[in-house]
């Protein structure tokens, strides 16, 4: 069944860690939400808008940049990515938690290098997630 206006649905798969699926059906189920597509539905959109946000922006930014990831399997390529955008980082905070290591890189410059900055550090099987938070606009 499809939401109001949307359309025909589409079918499809994903493979995604045992564990997410079930924290995810926690999570949507704890809402109230009728079934898994529609979570799954809202999850996108919101990725989309986020996107769109972040697309929308111009000029200089202040911007944080966090992301976890396995330690050893993705450190010398992360670290060879923030080489490249040392022009737009201007600090890094690491910590360790448990397997996973935690990492915030603080940024200032134009908003098109930290864009690709933040697609460049998600493009890696090893990172979990990685969150961007615009702090100021128009520098």
């Amino acid at each position: 069944m499809c939401g109001a206006g949307l359309g025909p649905g589409m079918r499809t798969s994903f493979n995604i860690p045992d564990e997410v699926v079930a924290e995810f059906d926690r999570v949507w189920q704890a809402e109230g939400l009728a079934n898994r597509s529609r979570a799954v539905r809202e999850a996108m959109q919101e990725y989309i808008e986020a996107h769109s946000r972040l697309e929308a922006t111009s000029g200089e930014v202040v911007a944080l940049v966090g992301f976890d990831y396995r330690h050893h399997e993705v450190i010398r390529e992360l670290h060879a990515v923030q080489h490249d955008y040392q022009d737009v980082i201007l600090n890094t905070s690491h910590t360790h938690q448990g397997e996973w290591c935690l990492e915030s890189l603080f940024c200032r410059g134009p908003v098109e290098r930290v864009r690709e900055l933040t697609y460049a550090l998600r493009d890696f099987d090893g990172v979990r997630r990685v969150k961007i938070m615009v702090i100021r606009e128009g520098d």
